[in-house]
């Protein structure tokens, strides 16, 4: 039979009042019980990619909480409770498990993530960069992948939490920060946009030796802070803690080369007028300094994905003018003296720094940081290379995929399998135990037909499930009339099953239902739950 696991849903559908989102969400999370322990709710919240901790889901988590302290067994919610607690963050919550997020089946999207990151685990080569003290430290096995993606799904695999230092990866950051802070045509006033062809760290300008080439290579990035408003920091005033401070130093007492460079551009002119060159790469050194974790830098490549707004926060970090000129100059400039093979393979904005970490970009879907400190020769993470290939190979997100017909590669963006299958896979028999307020959620076409051209309405009338019925017709405003290969309607159903409640009902629906002119489209799978909002 079609899915009717609720048997009470008539405490929420009667007197023709209709079921609120919250009532939908419950409803969708119980499974046809009366209670919801508040563990399967967060293990369901994170089935969707957000996690309990996330910012914009703050209110209600916290009157969750409060809410479990004056409970009985401070376990389960009932309905009543549960809206209680959701209501305040409710959109949210809706589109969520209406899997209306950028990638609407997360599970099967991270389960893949977490093939990827083990056929990358096994790669054994590199050697870890030891030319500055700090880095090498790090153990070479230490390996993690993290992602955040536009709408604030998170994943993490590995060894995530461990703090590592940005290195390089910080160049395009500064950068936007740069272009927010002034403009597009001031910045490159003083550097470049074409890649180099030379090692990152040449004493080198451009062909009319004006400028850095651009800023992904540490001429144009060490220009790049002079641009930046903030107060320039010297050593004895370190921007952060004594853990900071010590790799600061470690930077700097190792930066002889930058150094070099930062004498080569003040003597070429290529600093704004009156910048203390020394306080520059002061800075310079404290932001490659920067401490991050896996989890956190995916916040800010997701960031860039978004264009230049926190997905987890809504808060705008960078004007989209900033964020499009960042990710042209990480396509292009981004991975070294690797930046055209990764281009041509990966085909993503991405920067590489010599702590082993690769700051993916997936335009308008997630960001990605991978970490590895074992590096290959071009001074790229060996592991995060390998992951960002089999990613590309994988999914088409490769920027010249063809998003219609690349048959040979999966698609997240877009919800696995066949709605109508699946709908008319539930109508015909199965066994499935999906709640019917699940689909209506989900934006199911709730008037979709199984074999025998019987919806879902037929179905309920001819079982007598009058709950049922008024869920359909008043929530979902299906068809009261449709009609199966035997020209059969729900109310027939109803008539001969002597289901007179439903008859009843059907009547009502009758006498007020007009088709739709020849002209107007058929009911969009939308419908259902878009008539509520």
């Amino acid at each position: 039979c079609f899915i009717y696991i609720y048997k009470r849903i008539d405490s929420v559908i009667n007197a023709g009042i209709l079921p609120s989102l919250e009532d939908l969400l419950f409803y969708t999370v119980a499974e046809g019980q009366e209670t919801i322990p508040a563990h399967k709710f967060l293990t369901a919240l994170k089935a969707t990619g957000l996690r309990s901790g996330d910012p914009r889901l703050k209110e209600c988590m916290e009157t969750l909480k409060d809410t479990l302290k004056k409970t009985s067994d401070g376990v389960t919610l009932d309905r009543h409770l549960f809206k209680k607690c959701v209501q305040s963050n409710i959109v949210l919550l809706t589109q969520a498990f209406r899997k209306k997020f950028v990638i609407p089946d997360f599970q099967s999207f991270t389960s893949h993530i977490d093939e990827l990151y083990e056929n990358a685990k096994n790669l054994t080569g590199g050697q870890v960069a030891d030319y500055i003290p700090q880095l090498a430290r790090f153990s070479p096995d230490l390996w993690a992948v993290s992602l955040c993606t536009v709408d604030g799904q998170r994943h993490t695999v590995g060894d995530t939490k461990v703090p590592f230092c940005l290195q390089s990866c910080v160049k395009p950051l500064k950068y936007a920060v740069a272009v927010h802070d002034h403009s597009t045509e001031y910045v490159h006033s003083f550097i470049g946009k074409e890649p180099s062809g030379l090692r990152f760290n040449k004493l080198f300008l451009n062909e009319d030796g004006e400028l850095p080439h651009n800023p992904m290579v540490n001429a144009g990035a060490i220009v790049c802070t002079s641009l930046i408003k903030v107060k320039a920091v010297t050593l004895r005033r370190p921007l952060c803690c004594s853990s900071l401070c010590d790799r600061f130093q470690s930077e700097r007492e190792s930066g002889d080369r930058n150094f070099a460079i930062g004498y080569y551009l003040k003597e070429k002119k290529c600093f704004p007028e009156g910048t203390d060159m020394t306080s520059v790469l002061d800075l310079y050194f404290q932001l490659c300094s920067i401490e991050v974790t896996c989890e956190s830098a995916s916040v800010m490549a997701a960031t860039l994905a978004n264009g230049g707004i926190c997905p987890i926060t809504g808060e705008r970090v960078l004007s989209p003018e900033a964020v499009r000129n960042t990710l042209s100059l990480m396509h292009s400039c981004g991975m070294y003296d690797f930046s055209g093979q990764f281009a041509f393979h990966v085909g993503l904005p991405a920067k590489s720094g010599v702590s082993g970490g690769i700051l993916l970009v997936v335009p308008n879907v997630m960001g990605i940081m991978c970490w590895s400190p074992p590096l290959d020769k071009l001074g790229n993470s060996v592991r995060g290379i390998q992951f960002c290939t089999d990613l590309v190979e994988l999914f088409n997100f490769h920027n010249y995929d063809n998003l219609r017909h690349c048959a040979k590669k999966h698609d997240p963006r877009r919800e696995g399998g066949d709605q109508r299958v699946r709908t008319n896979a539930a109508s015909s028999g199965s066994c499935d135990s999906t709640p019917l307020q699940q689909f209506a959620l989900s934006s199911m076409d709730m008037e979709q037909r199984d074999y025998d051209s019987r919806t879902a309405l037929h179905v309920a009338a001819a079982e007598g499930h009058i709950e049922v019925v008024r869920f359909l017709l008043e929530a979902c405003k299906v068809n009261p009339v449709p009609t199966d290969r035997w020209g059969n309607t729900p109310m027939d159903e109803a008539v001969h099953f002597g289901h007179h409640d439903v008859v009843t009902i059907l009547q009502q629906y009758h006498e007020k239902y007009s088709p739709p002119s020849d002209d107007e489209h058929k009911t969009s799978p939308e419908k259902s739950l878009d008539s509520l909002l």
